[in-house]
C-alpha cells in the first residue's frame, strides 16, 4: 500500500477494538500513526496495550477527550488523514446515559470535523454503524435505506453522520463515511455478542445466557473491517460518500451460538436472560449488508470466513479469559 507509506495519520478511538486494529494495519502499511485514546489517570491505552511491542513502539499515542474542541485541534495538527472511530458504542448503556452519547458521538464528531476543516486535513473517514438503519425494511441493506433511531446510540450516530454530511455539502470538507455492520474478532470486549457467547463457553458454562435469539446480524472479521478503513481512506472516489461494510450474509443469534459451539466442539443450552433483552421497539431484528458501493469505489472484499474468524476469536478469548467476566452481564 504505497499510499500510506510515510503518511501522517490520526486514528481517534484507537484504544478501542476496531481502532486498535486500524492503527496496527496502518503501521504495517508504513504510515506514521498518531493514536488518540481516551484520557485516564492510569495512563491505560486500552487495546493498544495488546499490540505486538514492535507495532506499539511505532505508534505516537496521545491521551485526551473527543469532547474537548481544543484538544481535537491539537490532535489534528500536521495530520494528512484522520480516521475517526472515537465513540460510545454500547447500546444498553445508551438507555441509561443518553446525554453521554450525544456529547461524545455528535459533539465529538463536530469538534473533530471543525478541527480538520481549520487545519486543511486531506481526508477524513468518519465511522458510522449499521444500527443507524434500524430493523431492515428490505435486505440486503444499501445506503439508500431509511435511517431509524431505534436506540439513543443509533440516534446519536445518525446525528454524527449528518454532521459529517453537512460539512461536505456546506464546506467541501473531504469526508467519507464508512458504515460497518457487525464486526467481531480478537480484542473485542464482552459487551458484544460474539465474545459474550465464546467467553461463557470457554469458561466451562453449559448454559449460554443471552438476550433475544431471533435477531439476524451480518458479521465481518475485524481485519477485514480494518482493511475497509484503509481502502476508503486512500480512495479519492469515496469523498462525500457513505459506504457500507459487511459480508452480505446474515445469521441469527441462535444459529450463531450453534455454530460457535460446533467450532469449539461442545454442546450448550441457550437461555434467554430478560436483563439482556432490548426494549421491544428498540431491538433491531435484521441487518444484512449490501457492500456493492464499497466494492465499486475501492475494490474491497472480505477475506475471512465466518468459521475461521470465530475460531481465531475463540483462541484469543481462551488465552485472555482473565480479561472477561463471563458470569457478569457487560452493558
Amino acid at each position: 500500500m504505497g499510499f500510506w507509506r510515510g503518511k501522517r495519520v490520526l486514528v481517534t478511538g484507537a484504544g478501542g477494538f476496531i481502532g486498535s486494529h486500524v492503527s496496527e494495519a496502518l503501521v504495517r502499511a508504513g504510515a506514521r500513526v498518531r493514536s488518540f485514546v481516551h484520557y485516564n489517570s492510569r495512563n491505560d491505552w486500552g487495546q493498544i496495550e495488546l499490540l505486538d511491542p514492535g507495532v506499539r513502539r511505532s505508534i505516537d499515542v496521545i491521551s485526551g477527550d473527543i469532547r474537548d474542541p481544543f484538544f481535537c485541534r491539537e490532535a489534528v495538527k500536521d495530520q494528512a488523514v484522520v480516521l475517526h472511530l472515537a465513540a460510545l458504542i454500547a447500546i444498553p448503556y445508551s438507555y441509561v446515559a443518553p446525554a453521554d452519547y450525544v456529547f461524545t458521538n455528535v459533539v465529538g464528531t463536530l469538534n473533530l470535523l471543525q478541527a480538520c476543516r481549520d487545519m486543511g486535513t486531506e481526508k477524513i473517514v468518519h465511522t458510522s454503524t449499521s444500527e443507524t438503519y434500524g430493523t431492515a425494511e428490505y435486505v440486503p441493506i444499501d445506503e439508500k435505506h431509511p435511517l431509524q433511531g431505534q436506540s439513543p446510540y443509533s440516534a446519536s450516530k445518525i446525528g454524527a453522520d449528518k454532521i459529517a454530511e453537512s460539512f461536505y455539502l456546506s464546506f467541501g470538507t473531504p469526508v467519507a463515511t464508512l458504515r460497518p455492520f457487525n464486526t467481531y474478532g480478537p480484542r473485542q470486549s464482552a459487551r458484544a455478542v460474539v465474545p459474550t457467547i465464546i467467553s461463557q463457553i470457554v469458561s466451562g458454562a453449559k448454559q449460554v445466557r443471552l438476550g433475544s435469539l431471533d435477531p439476524v446480524r451480518d458479521l465481518t472479521f475485524v481485519e477485514d473491517t480494518a482493511s475497509a478503513f484503509l481502502a476508503v481512506g486512500e480512495s479519492k472516489r469515496t469523498v462525500g460518500e457513505v459506504v457500507n461494510c459487511g459480508s452480505g450474509k446474515g445469521i441469527s443469534i441462535g444459529d450463531l451460538v450453534r455454530l460457535i459451539a460446533e467450532v469449539l466442539g461442545v454442546e450448550v443450552e441457550m437461555v434467554c436472560d430478560q436483563e439482556r433483552v432490548r426494549p421491544e421497539k428498540s431491538e433491531v431484528m435484521r441487518l444484512i449488508c449490501s457492500a456493492d458501493r464499497l466494492r465499486a469505489l475501492t475494490g474491497w472484499e472480505p477475506k475471512t470466513s465466518l468459521r475461521d474468524g470465530l475460531s481465531r476469536t475463540a483462541e484469543y478469548i481462551r488465552t485472555h479469559l482473565e480479561r472477561y467476566k463471563p458470569d457478569v452481564y457487560n452493558v
